[in-house]
């Protein structure tokens, strides 16, 4: 046995090297442990994927209940949602794979509406929730405006599984979808903003209002630039496995150095979607390159929704809701509420344009604005002195919990129901 130990030893005559490791053994036996986990993990999806679509059950739901089975059937799983798993791993190629698709010039129509939806609809949102939770249940108001701001914002990872899974197309799709990608640059701004305030910061809402616009023109350019960069390179080469590759690097390298550059990582990612969405159409790439694109990106995006919500099965399974299920369904009521006041009147605003929002579709984003995995990984980077911590991470996990079940079985029903699908 090869044994690789802590030290330091002297390398020339002003140089120490130190080192600190494992035995090679144990770093093979931990990867090898890693890659069956993934196999299980991924056989598990695939088993789930055939069921569902057998019995005419949302997908996203059956992930969430085989998660909890396999945590209630002892089955260890040793991944645990963080905020570096979900934001590091999992969203930079959901959100990347979600722009792929979207027509540069739809989206352009519908800014106004969703950046005003992604914005002021969240501080709205936010506010409402904030408010509810200090008032009704006497929370202190620092506890209260965290909990307002991370549940505040719909989850692009939640949101685009279930509508791709519905099959809806068109405007509607490009409202709801573009929103919940751009509201998540308005929660993060507002969390981190919270959290300096009640850590002693002096923040002002001109300060906020700053951060929030170098936080949307910093990721944006910063994707742009990145995904730019890229696909000049893919174009010099007819080897579409080497364009595939550098549309990875795009969608990962955008949202890694947009975050070390505190802006929005996932802005980066939806702008280096649709810059490689636009060179792919406009044959920059080869053939090969542009056939091959979707269908690697689309299998990308079903084993990241795959891991993820079965991890959120299994950890929504070990919360303890007991003494807390009326601050549950109050937080419940309090974000569904929320949620209406930053679709109706909002949407109302636009009755009169061009841009006006059919009455079907903002039913629609209301019900539609699910909460996920960014919900929780807010929660769980909260710091732990933090009063109510605890209880904010349990009651975030319940809210998830409603809106993946509640909101996740009907909202098929309610697209049929207004005469959204075919």
């Amino acid at each position: 046995m090869v044994t690789m130990t802590s030290g330091c030893r002297a390398v020339g005559r002003d140089r120490i090297l130190c080192w600190s490791g494992r035995q090679p053994k144990d770093l093979y036996a931990s990867m090898t442990s890693d890659l069956s986990q993934l196999g299980f993990l991924l056989f598990v999806s695939a088993v789930v994927a055939m069921l569902t679509r057998r019995v005419h059950l949302p997908y996203t739901v059956g992930l969430v209940l085989a998660g909890m089975a396999l945590y209630f059937a002892h089955i260890h799983i040793k991944w645990h949602l963080t905020k570096d798993l979900i934001f590091s791993v999992f969203l930079p190629p959901l959100v990347f794979e979600a722009a792929l698709f979207i027509h540069w010039r739809d989206f352009k129509k519908e800014l106004p509406v969703v950046t005003l939806l992604a914005t002021v609809g969240v501080v709205l949102a936010a506010a409402i929730t904030a408010i509810g939770m200090h008032y009704a249940l006497a929370w202190d108001w620092g506890s209260a405006v965290v909990f307002g701001v991370l549940i505040a914002a719909t989850d692009p990872v939640s949101v685009i599984a279930t509508f791709k899974e519905s099959k809806v197309h068109g405007r509607l799709r490009m409202l709801i979808e573009s929103e919940s990608l751009l509201n998540d640059g308005t929660a993060a701004v507002a969390f981190v903003a919270v959290l300096g305030v009640l850590a002693g910061g002096h923040e002002t809402v001109l300060s906020i209002s700053g951060a929030l616009f170098v936080t949307i023109i910093g990721g944006a350019l910063i994707g742009g630039a990145v995904a730019y960069l890229f696909m000049l390179l893919a174009g010099r080469t007819p080897d579409y496995l080497v364009e595939i590759t550098f549309t990875t690097l795009a969608a990962y390298g955008s949202f890694f150095l947009a975050e070390h550059y505190h802006c929005s990582g996932v802005l980066a990612a939806l702008t280096a979607g649709l810059v490689v969405g636009n060179f792919r159409s406009s044959g920059s790439i080869s053939a090969a390159g542009r056939h091959a694109l979707g269908p690697f990106w689309e299998y990308v995006a079903f084993v990241a929704n795959s891991l993820i919500f079965l991890l959120i099965g299994a950890q929504e399974a070990q919360q303890h809701f007991k003494g807390l299920w009326m601050p549950v369904l109050v937080a419940i009521l309090l974000v569904t509420f929320g949620r209406a006041v930053a679709i109706y009147p909002l949407c109302a605003l636009f009755a009169r344009s061009r841009l006006k929002v059919d009455p079907r579709h903002q039913h629609v984003l209301f019900w539609g604005g699910l909460r996920g995995a960014l919900a929780l990984a807010l929660a769980l980077s909260l710091p732990e002195d933090l009063p109510r911590r605890d209880v904010i991470v349990v009651i975030t996990f319940a809210v998830v919990a409603f809106s993946v079940f509640a909101q996740g079985l009907t909202i098929t029903p309610l697209l049929r129901r207004l005469g959204q699908l075919k």
